[in-house]
């Protein structure tokens, strides 16, 4: 199987040729700007010093300030980093928000942190990085196992040697200068995308069958959402195992279990479902809304969905990508599916900036009117190129970053 970074590459070199690239652009739009690995000793609870590896990777800053999540895993590794930071890049360019691409994140099995090893850990990682962040050079953000109260953190570390700048990170808590609508915003542009391509084939949400792997914040919001507007989830999972009805999950009942249990397992009227079969039930749309690379050339085969929702970012690889392609099931792919975090995100930072905050039915049609105008220039390349959706988005974001590229000039 090929890497995460090989296989952003390949998705690429289909866009590339779609649009007869001059070769000089390939190097030139798949290298990194930069890459920086820290090593980062923090003091535990109980005495002993631990040394964590984190890491930086900025893609390309040709429309905006680098941006892109922070996440804190212990396979966080340089390869998946620096497929993620290529993504960011696409994802920014496909629904037009003035960013560029980067990612980051910490090795480390954060469930095994207490609050307090957390933040000394986030604190060193903003020092030991904040040479090349800022809010007009890169501004991170949550991703795995990241939320509100690190990116807290991470703000308060920044302005204590660089003045108040609320805008250097995004997805921060509401009272901390975050977004109204922030929390929501990648599960609600998930839902937008959805909604826009079963309109588009003569469908509405209400009625579909839905299928979640993952119920974290982008899984559990889109369940909500969809619930709410007559979508019917018949089965989700998380880290410790999925459930299943066929007549369709409570969600209001399952969130408020969720919160109490902190898992969606033994949620009552339920029945067990593996993770692994999960992702091939029968269903309308399957939301793999968790890590990567989980639909492969060994399972893609058996998914049973018209379409394939991607909330995670490169939930397929090339081979499941391909093989999906080939039994007609649309995927809608990552880099716009799931931009309404980073499209919200810059809503923060435009706030941020302007030091004026926006109502959440401002941040919540805007969102709408960015994930709209997406689709309709992806459904154009796909007519135009006779292509599929995803390298389609790929086109228009490529497009755009060249078009910025060469009008900056390389000198």
């Amino acid at each position: 199987m090929a890497s995460a970074s090989e296989t952003t590459n390949y998705f690429l070199r289909r866009a590339f040729k779609a649009l007869e690239l001059d070769p000089r652009y390939e190097r030139l739009l798949m290298t990194p700007a930069r890459e920086v690995r820290v090593e980062l000793p923090i003091v535990m609870d109980d005495g002993n010093v631990e040394t964590f590896i984190g890491y930086r990777v900025q893609h390309d800053d040709s429309r905006g300030p680098f941006k892109g999540g922070l996440r804190y895993h212990h396979e966080v590794e340089i390869d998946e980093v620096r497929s993620l930071a290529s993504l960011m890049t696409w994802k920014t360019a496909v629904v037009g928000v003035p960013f560029g691409g980067a990612k980051g994140g910490i090795q480390v099995d954060a469930r095994r942190l207490s609050k307090s090893e957390s933040e000394r850990l986030t604190r060193r990682f903003a020092t030991a990085i904040s040479d090349v962040i800022g809010p007009l050079r890169d501004i991170p953000a949550p991703d795995v196992n990241t939320n509100g109260q690190i990116m807290g953190w991470f703000f308060d570390q920044y302005s204590r040697s660089n003045g108040f700048s609320p805008g250097v990170v995004t997805g921060k808590p509401v009272e901390l200068h975050g977004s109204l609508g922030r929390g929501a915003a990648t599960g609600r542009g998930c839902m937008f995308a959805i909604r826009e391509c079963l309109k588009h084939d003569g469908k509405a949400i209400e009625g579909t069958r839905f299928v979640i792997q993952g119920f974290g914040n982008v899984g559990s919001w889109f369940a909500k959402l969809v619930h709410a507007q007559g979508g019917k989830v018949i089965a989700v999972s998380d880290i410790n195992g999925g459930i299943y009805n066929e007549d369709g999950l409570d969600i209001p009942a399952l969130c408020a279990h969720v919160d109490n249990t902190r898992t969606v397992v033994e949620f009552a009227g339920s029945k067990p479902v593996a993770n692994a079969e999960l992702l091939t039930l029968e269903c309308d749309v399957l939301v793999p809304a968790a890590l990567g690379h989980v639909l492969t050339e060994q399972n893609a085969a058996e998914v049973k969905a018209a379409y394939v929702l991607e909330a995670a970012n490169g939930p397929c690889t090339a081979e499941g990508a391909d093989i999906l392609d080939s039994r007609n099931i649309q995927c809608i792919p990552d880099i716009w599916a799931n931009a309404g975090g980073v499209t919200v995100s810059y809503f923060e930072w435009t706030q941020n900036l302007q030091n004026f905050r926006w109502t959440e039915q401002k941040v919540n049609t805007e969102l709408e009117r960015i994930m709209v105008d997406a689709h309709t220039r992806i459904r154009a390349a796909m007519e135009t190129h006779a292509c599929s959706m995803r390298t389609a988005a790929f086109i228009v974001a490529v497009q755009a970053v060249k078009s910025a590229t060469d009008m900056r000039g390389l000198q």
